[in-house]
């Protein structure tokens, strides 16, 4: 199996294929700066074209919701709210069986 067999089956994606060539063509593995800058500049418009070929990425609305903003009583009586609601959450049986 030659070198290029191999990083045919990786090329499959286009990050392998883009991994794939800077392996081979790198300057600093001893590739030519020139043919290496023009593949990364091709991959790079394919990547681009094939992007744009597809459904554009869903949006989520998960931050189309209001802004509520929640305030807590402050002072001893507050402190003794939070403690009240700690003891409450930690002594109810587990929900885990």
């Amino acid at each position: 199996m030659t070198d290029e067999d191999r990083t045919a089956g990786r090329a499959a994606t286009p990050s392998a294929a883009v991994r794939a060539f800077a392996r081979a063509h790198h300057p600093d593995t001893g590739g030519d700066p020139e043919v290496f800058a023009t593949g990364m500049a091709e991959l790079q418009r394919a990547r681009e074209r094939a992007r744009r070929g597809r459904e554009p990425a869903k949006r989520h609305d998960r931050f189309d919701a209001p802004i509520v903003v929640v305030t807590r009583s402050r002072g001893p009586f507050g402190l003794a709210q939070r403690l009240r609601a700690w003891y409450l959450r930690h002594r109810r049986a587990p929900r885990v069986s």
